[in-house]
């Protein structure tokens, strides 16, 4: 099926909407929105284009969208694994969801610390930190509601109760919640000049030619284990800065290809220290969280190849 577009067509899209696109805010696309592929971005597949460009909607949503016929190139329907073409115009509509009620659940949580007002979770790979599109149930979210009941900060809505940041689903280690709306402020702040202290260790594809930007210990022939700190909260920032520079992280399905013989489930990244000023001491404080079994076992298997 050829999916490419006259030079008029071409035009007179570009014309009428570029500006527009380049102007909208990606995080907020949620309902009728419309892209012309980039050359940078062509060969893509259009699943992991969409999720990259709409960073909250989730890869199987899209790819559930596109079996519906809601995703169209060039108006025709594709599958999710057509791989867009530079100048390729892709519609998108995501119907109004119905929001479910978010009850708290009796989930177990790891509670490395928790005072009046935060509370500081080790998540497991897995859990979702917050209900979204098929993930209604069994969060992090569910979890604290019934753990701390009515005290949770409510600045980020009924979905999002105490949720300051969050780590991916498949990303394991220290998540920091908040107990009141003055210790939410207080630590978003913090979040916003980039003060916060987020250490994460990893094992990406391929070993280093230098140690620059990160500790760099090589196990087995073609891992390094890793360690990174967070600058900014970009969306999978580390997972698409290591991809770039051609070091995608062991198991990721995302950025890299997911393939590995270990039978991952997702990503091996793991937030390991979170340090931040205390809302009610104002003192510097850090947490930090073990490796899961799971990574120690991989290193250990790397190590002994």
């Amino acid at each position: 099926m050829n999916l490419g577009l006259s030079p008029e067509l071409r035009n007179r899209m570009q014309n009428n909407m570029v500006d527009e696109i380049i102007n909208t805010d990606k995080e907020n696309l949620l309902e009728d929105t419309t892209f012309i592929v980039d050359i940078d971005d062509k060969n893509t597949r259009i699943d992991k284009y969409l999720s990259d460009e709409l960073a909250d909607v989730s890869r199987s949503r899209i790819q559930k969208l596109l079996d519906e016929g809601m995703i169209t190139v060039n108006n025709n329907k594709v599958k999710s694994n057509y791989k867009v073409a530079a100048d390729d115009i892709i519609n998108v509509h995501i119907p109004e969801l119905v929001v479910p009620e978010i009850v708290p659940e009796d989930i177990s949580l790891d509670i490395v610390y928790e005072d009046d007002d935060i509370i500081v979770i080790n998540k497991p790979k897995g859990m979702v930190v917050h209900p979204a599109t098929g993930h209604y149930s069994g969060t992090l979210v569910n979890a604290l509601m019934y753990h701390c009941r009515d005290n949770l900060s409510g600045i980020n809505g009924v979905l999002r109760p105490g949720i300051v940041h969050r780590i991916d689903m498949n990303t394991t280690g220290v998540i920091v919640a908040c107990k009141n709306d003055y210790a939410h402020n207080f630590i978003a702040q913090q979040l916003s000049v980039h003060s916060i202290t987020r250490k994460y260790y990893a094992i990406v594809h391929n070993q280093f030619n230098n140690t620059e930007g990160v500790v760099d210990a090589p196990i087995g022939r073609n891992f390094s284990y890793i360690e990174c700190q967070l600058e900014t909260g970009r969306t999978h920032q580390i997972r698409v800065h290591m991809a770039s520079i051609g070091h995608p992280l062991l198991g990721d399905d995302v950025y890299g290809s997911g393939k590995s013989p270990f039978n991952l489930c997702g990503q091996t990244l793991h937030a390991g220290v979170l340090g931040f000023i205390h809302p009610t001491t104002k003192e510097y404080v850090e947490y930090s969280a073990d490796l899961p079994e799971y990574f120690q076992k991989v290193i250990s298997r790397l190590r002994n190849s």
